[in-house]
């Protein structure tokens, strides 16, 4: 079956995500009449929609099959592809990290850090997230009665948290915030290099590579320098890996520090200002958990699901293979789709509502299988640890304004959210 073109087109546009109703509308649509089938979005070639949570599951836990680095790893249209292609000698990547990799390569570069992200690894730095966490929450005290909770908290402090982590020093902060945003805010005319609306598949592409390259400058030198000074950071972990028994490639060990330096903090804001969104806008729940702090890993796991940052990834069929019944041919792409598989009636009981006791709570937020995030434990961590350290400080809080969310369909969460409140 073919998706109907409004349909298609509203699953590639970027302001569709910004606005949750008509995205939410458009995979409502899609698993009640075809869950898996072909969209042709103008400008793009044909890809299957994979909306339902179990094609999802289906599709991530056999890597050997679907692969995430034969083709585009996000979602492109023609005109795009072919830029980038024309600016890699050939590749489909700007940049190699682990999401573009399948194994070999991707088992062999995810174990240099697996050992850093485990969760029994992490909790030597629970202390210093926590005082991370506390300081924020007096720098948002000392504002008064208001703030924006999305750029004053949510954005800076898992900023800060991965930057430490990696080894960026404090003072470059500002810069890796603006070049993430830049890179998963490409069609944002507020966040996107140019701040224009509606660039060129030309100009978007060109300004994704300036930023790359301008990532790509910094964490050379950054590299170079742990090579000579080696210190406690991941950046000496990355800067003195070895993959079968040789230096990291240039382009890869650099796009492991992008995507620890972008990924890294960006989804974790995204997750802790929709939370905030989504419990101002359902008090009860605040309420609940304001009142018995031992909910906060389920307003965590729940927010996570509700917000689900990451909206897709492609993959491409290595041979023949069949779906939930359905034929796939070899070489075909297709798009998984995980606010979708996050609203599936079939899995989630009344999915449209934000409820901190979900149990069980089975999200595809962090992806499945092989390249289930990386990170994940930290972000689940570090969000954790500013709720249970802000919650009992707010006496009440409240929506001072509209908030919105970022426009683009690949990785976005709300941008602004402006509030009231009063502190203990």
């Amino acid at each position: 079956m073919t998706i109907p073109s409004d349909i298609a087109n509203t699953i590639v546009d970027p302001k569709a995500y910004a606005d949750g109703g008509r995205i939410d509308a458009a995979f409502t649509w899609l698993r009640a009449h075809a869950p898996l089938a072909v969209a042709a979005p103008d400008g793009f070639r044909p890809f299957w929609v994979v909306t339902r949570h179990a094609d999802i599951l289906e599709i991530e836990r056999q890597n050997e099959l679907f692969h995430s680095g034969d083709t585009f790893t996000t979602l492109t249209n023609i005109e795009g592809g072919e830029q980038v292609m024309k600016l890699t000698g050939g590749s489909p990547h700007l940049v190699r990290s682990l999401v573009q990799m399948d194994n070999p390569d991707h088992f062999a570069y995810r174990r240099l850090t697996q050992a850093w992200f485990l969760p029994q690894n992490l909790r030597r730095l629970e202390p210093r997230i926590r005082e991370i966490a506390r300081g924020f929450v007096d720098r948002m005290a000392a504002q008064g009665d208001s703030c924006d909770f999305a750029r004053d908290v949510a954005f800076l402090y898992p900023l800060h948290v991965i930057m430490e982590v990696i080894g960026v020093p404090e003072v470059d902060e500002p810069l890796m915030l603006k070049l993430t945003q830049e890179l998963f805010g490409a069609a944002d005319p507020e966040l996107n290099r140019s701040r224009t609306d509606a660039v060129s598949a030309e100009q978007a592409v060109a300004n994704i590579q300036a930023t790359v390259m301008e990532l790509m400058m910094y964490f050379t030198e950054m590299s170079e320098n742990r090579r000579r000074v080696p210190k406690e950071d991941l950046a000496t972990v990355l800067a003195q890996a070895e993959v079968n028994g040789a230096p990291l490639g240039h382009l890869e060990a650099l796009s492991y520090y992008i995507i620890a330096a972008t990924a890294g903090h960006d989804t974790t804001s995204n997750t802790t200002a929709g939370a905030m969104w989504a419990m101002l806008e359902a008090p009860d729940q605040l309420a609940k958990v304001k009142a018995d702090l031992s909910l906060i890993p389920g307003l965590v796991e729940e927010s996570i699901r509700w917000v689900t940052p990451v909206k897709h990834f492609m993959r491409s069929a290595t041979a023949d293979a069949e779906v939930a019944g359905t034929p796939i041919a070899k070489g075909d792409w297709m798009m998984l789709c995980y606010p979708s598989g996050n609203r599936d009636e079939a899995v989630f009981n009344d999915p449209f509502s934000f409820d901190i006791a979900r149990s069980p709570n089975k999200h595809v937020a962090f992806g499945y299988g092989a390249h289930v995030c990386l990170g994940q434990h930290l972000g689940r961590m570090e969000m954790r640890i500013l709720w249970e350290e802000l919650l009992p400080r707010l006496h009440s809080i409240e929506l001072n304004g509209q908030p919105r969310n970022s426009e683009a369909n690949f990785v976005c969460g709300p941008k602004t959210v402006p509030v009231k409140f009063k502190m203990h």
